[in-house]
């Protein structure tokens, strides 16, 4: 293949998860980007429930649509309490990753200025005046890349910022008897041994029988399978399921880390979600940051493009700093992470914890929300960021 023949494009996203996906979409709900080429690559065809997001939200969302169950209520738990959420004005909402990619997709191809290719990428090289992109199959060209291909040892190969991560197994279950509340989910169940970890139960009941329930661990290394299954066994037999179906497995690992991903963006190349920090570093949590990530990236787009500079994306806040001194607790003391967790949920108002890790609060409620946590592991994890 020739120069010639190389197929060039304004916008190439390399890998096609949440952050690719919702940043496209909303370029086509602009309606600004008609005149613009746009490819995505990725080597998965998207066509399995490979995942499920959740977020909460007060207001209906562009997702409303594909949002499979809702709950009004939450429950957090460890060995000695348990709590109730009322929710209100929040709403817990769940996705499952099939409906959101057929949504998208759906929206997508009735463009005919959006091309999907399930290529693998295996070369980027950026150029003065522009990006070149290789696959197994093809070569390519555009004006500017997104990335969201992760690559593990951009942050796991240095020591200032520690990497964690959110590491579970998932079930989808129906039981014979009816143990579960479907009008409540679980966020955090601590009650399960935590072996030196911060380890938890999470359950997202859509009928009084049926129910996702995940083994979630916050920490540096991953389990065996059997591991993560058998806690989700014991899990079920407490609830009085001893007869169940397993109707469909996720597992996942996702990068809890506060480096500085926008460092590695320049000035035709954006790393965005997983691979551009859009993940929240203290919870994991992608959806809700995706989404709102996504809409400032098209609105920077919309801006005049030939003085657009990738670098000057990001923008970083106070959170990040607290999000950083919360993992540098856990890197050291992992098993701190239910005490932490359970001092932030055991009195602290819900609705003003989910503003706080939606990061729009202001500073005076941070410090409400910061005042419930065990402080002198704080002060101590300040000082240590601080003489670093």
């Amino acid at each position: 293949m020739n120069s010639s023949q190389i197929q060039h494009f304004d916008y190439i996203f390399t890998g096609t998860g949440l952050s690719s996906l919702m940043t496209v979409y909303k370029m086509v709900l602009s309606g600004k980007f008609t005149d613009k080429l746009i490819l995505l690559l990725d080597e998965n065809a998207k066509k399995t429930n490979d995942r499920t997001w959740c977020f909460w939200a007060k207001e209906e969302t562009l997702w409303h649509s594909i949002i499979s169950k809702k709950w009004d209520s939450a429950l957090f738990a460890n060995e000695n309490f348990r709590r109730e959420l009322d929710l209100k004005p929040y709403q817990y909402n769940q996705i499952r990753g099939i409906d959101f990619y057929n949504f998208v997709f759906d929206k997508l191809s009735k463009h005919s200025y959006i091309t999907f290719l399930n290529e693998k990428v295996t070369d980027i090289n950026e150029l003065e005046s522009h990006v070149f992109i290789g696959t197994e199959k093809n070569r390519y060209t555009c004006n500017y890349l997104f990335n969201s291909i992760y690559t593990k040892a951009f942050a796991e190969s240095q020591s200032k910022y520690p990497v964690l991560q959110q590491h579970f197994v998932g079930w989808f279950v129906k039981t014979d008897k009816e143990v579960f509340n479907p009008e409540q989910a679980t966020f955090m169940d601590f009650s399960v041994e935590q072996r030196g970890n911060t380890r938890f139960m999470y359950v997202l009941p859509t009928s009084k029988t049926q129910a996702l329930i995940e083994y979630t661990l916050f920490s540096e290394n991953l389990l065996s399978k059997e591991e993560y299954e058998n806690e989700i066994q014991i899990y079920l037999r407490n609830l009085g399921a001893d007869q169940y179906q397993i109707v469909e497995k996720e597992q996942g690992s996702i990068p809890m880390t506060c480096f500085p991903f926008w460092k590695k963006n320049t000035k035709r190349v954006l790393n965005i979600g997983t691979a551009g920090g859009w993940t929240k570093a203290s919870t994991g949590y992608t959806f809700r940051n995706s989404d709102k990530k996504s809409t400032k990236l098209v609105e920077f787009l919309q801006n005049d493009t030939s003085r657009l500079s990738m670098k000057l994306f990001h923008k970083k806040s106070r959170f990040w700093f607290y999000d950083l001194l919360l993992l540098d607790i856990l890197y050291r003391h992992n098993e701190l992470g239910s005490s932490i967790f359970s001092s932030l949920f055991k009195k602290g108002n819900p609705k003003l914890i989910f503003k706080f890790l939606d990061e729009e609060t202001t500073l005076t409620e941070d410090l409400k929300v910061i005042l419930k946590c065990p402080k002198i592991a704080f002060i101590k994890a300040l000082f240590c960021r601080i003489f670093m």
